[in-house]
């Protein structure tokens, strides 16, 4: 057996704050009142975190690069046709199911936070940039809003049925190596399943906060509009 470094500290930060964040944006919205204005600003985290991972899906490490997890579907139907196989081929990152399924997750939390940028509660709060779509526009955005908002649930409700049928039919950890960054693999494991992660030098990961940062904040204080 040995330990192989998959998910680098970046998508292990990204991936634990996107969490929390969505337990904070649910918790905000069933308490409404006051509480609204924390569901705005967890929004806006929503925003940066997943403006972080396209960029990070881009210039990251190899592991987290689209290019590397998102497969064709022939891939993808190959993958479904020996999911109840044990002993079907290994993936150390995404399996071809698995990469869809994130991007779809990532999808729907995106329209969320843009969505979020353009609705109503009727009460105490609107969205910065309700002004510029009219009263009537807004309500239709408010109500896909919160249309997504239950999708997204659905979404995370698989995610977390998944991550169970691996652990216990597959016998596959899914969660730890999102927490320690490693996985244990066999050392007679196919030449495909072996792929060391390389970390990407700390500079890009600055600048792309960074960058990340800057489009957030213009975005939350009405730069752009």
């Amino acid at each position: 057996m040995q330990k192989i470094l998959v998910w680098d500290l970046p998508i292990r930060l990204f991936h634990g704050l996107l969490v929390l964040d969505i337990i904070g944006l649910v918790v905000t919205a069933k308490l409404g009142g006051n509480a609204m204005e924390w569901h705005a600003r967890l929004g806006y985290l929503a925003l940066g975190l997943i403006l972080f991972r396209l960029i990070w899906g881009v210039v990251g490490s190899y592991h987290a690069r689209f290019g590397h997890f998102l497969r064709g579907p022939q891939a993808v139907v190959g993958y479904a046709k020996n999911l109840l196989n044990k002993n079907a081929e290994h993936y150390l990152g995404h399996n071809p199911i698995g990469g869809w399924s994130a991007v779809a997750m990532m999808a729907s939390v995106a329209f969320q936070a843009v969505s979020g940028l353009f609705a109503n509660d009727d009460v105490l709060l609107d969205g910065p940039y309700v002004n510029l779509i009219g009263k009537e526009t807004s309500d239709f955005i408010t109500k896909l809003h919160k249309l997504n908002s239950d999708l997204l649930l659905i979404l995370i409700g698989v995610h977390v049925a998944a991550i169970a049928f691996y652990y216990f039919y597959k016998k596959d950890n899914l969660v730890k190596p999102m927490v320690t960054g490693q996985k244990i693999i066999k050392n007679d494991a196919s030449p495909t399943a072996i792929q060391p992660e390389t970390p990407r030098p700390y500079w890009v990961f600055g600048l792309s906060v960074s960058l990340v940062g800057c489009l957030t904040y213009g975005v939350a204080t009405r730069f752009f509009g």
